[in-house]
C-alpha cells in the first residue's frame, strides 16, 4: 500500500533532505524531494503528493516553510502536511498548528519517530477512504459529521478542519459529556502526536467553531483530566 503513495519533502539542507528521503523509500514511499519551496509548490499545484513533509527556514528565509504551509493548505484542506525543523519553541509550534499542519516534529526526533508519526496520518487518512465502511453521519444539535467526505458543518455552515481536527471532533462529538484525556483522543482518533500538540489542535478547532458562531462551547475543558463534547454547545 505504501509503494503506492507519495511524500513531497522540501528541506533544504541537501544531505538532511537525503537522509530522510531514503529513510521514506525505505518503507516503500515514493519520495518527491525539494530543496527549496517554490518548486515544491508547483509540483503541488500540478499534483497533489499524498503527504508533506516540510522544514520551516526554507531559501534563507526564516518564515518560507509557514508560507508554503499556507499555500498548500489553500490547495487542500485535507492534505497531510507535517513539519520537521530544528525550531522547537512553543510559538513555532502554535504558529505552524494554527496554519493548518498536521503535526510539527523536531529535528531531534529519532527517524523510527518520524516515520511513525507518517504512518498515523495515513492511517487517519485510511480510515476515510475505506470503502468497504458504509457512509457514516454524526449529528449533534448544530453538528454535523459526514465521515465519507472528511466534512463538519455547524448550523448548515462547512467548518474547515483538517484531516487531524475532523478526528478529533468525531472522538469527542460520537460521546458527548464523557471526559476523553488526551491519551485516549489519540488513541481513539488515531493520533500520534504529544500532549501540547493536542492542546493547540484543541484551540484551533474552538476558534474555527467560534468563527461561525461566537457563542460556541462546544468543546470544555476539563482541567486535570482532558476535554468533552458538551450538549450546552452555545453560551447562554
Amino acid at each position: 500500500m505504501s509503494a503506492q503513495r507519495t511524500i513531497l519533502i522540501v528541506e533544504d539542507e541537501p544531505a538532511i533532505l537525503e537522509n530522510y528521503s531514503d529513510a521514506l523509500r525505505r518503507e516503500g514511499y515514493t519520495v518527491a524531494p525539494f530543496l527549496s519551496a517554490a518548486p515544491a509548490l508547483r509540483s503541488c499545484r500540478a499534483r497533489l503528493p499524498d503527504l508533506v513533509v516540510l522544514d520551516v527556514r526554507l531559501d534563507g528565509d526564516s518564515e518560507a516553510g509557514f508560507d508554503l504551509c499556507r499555500e498548500l493548505r489553500a490547495l487542500s484542506r485535507t492534505l497531510p502536511i507535517i513539519f520537521l525543523t530544528a525550531r522547537d519553541s512553543e510559538l513555532d509550534v502554535v504558529s505552524g498548528l494554527r496554519l493548518g499542519a498536521d503535526d510539527y516534529l523536531t529535528k531531534d526526533a529519532t527517524l523510527g519517530h518520524v516515520l511513525a508519526r507518517v504512518a498515523a496520518l495515513f492511517r487517519r487518512v485510511d480510515a476515510f477512504r475505506n470503502a468497504d465502511e458504509p457512509a457514516e453521519v454524526v449529528v449533534r444539535g448544530a453538528l454535523r459529521l459526514d465521515t465519507a467526505r472528511v466534512q463538519a458543518t455547524w448550523d448548515g455552515a462547512p467548518v474547515p478542519l483538517t484531516v487531524t481536527e475532523y478526528w478529533l471532533v468525531d472522538a469527542l462529538a460520537r460521546r458527548p459529556g464523557h471526559v476523553k484525556s488526551r491519551e485516549q483522543l489519540m488513541q481513539e482518533a488515531n493520533v500520534l502526536v504529544d500532549d501540547a500538540t493536542i492542546t493547540s489542535h484543541v484551540k484551533r478547532i474552538r476558534r474555527k467553531f467560534q468563527s461561525l458562531d461566537p457563542g460556541f462551547r462546544g468543546i470544555e475543558t476539563v482541567y486535570g483530566l482532558g476535554y468533552r463534547w458538551t450538549e450546552r454547545t452555545r453560551q447562554c
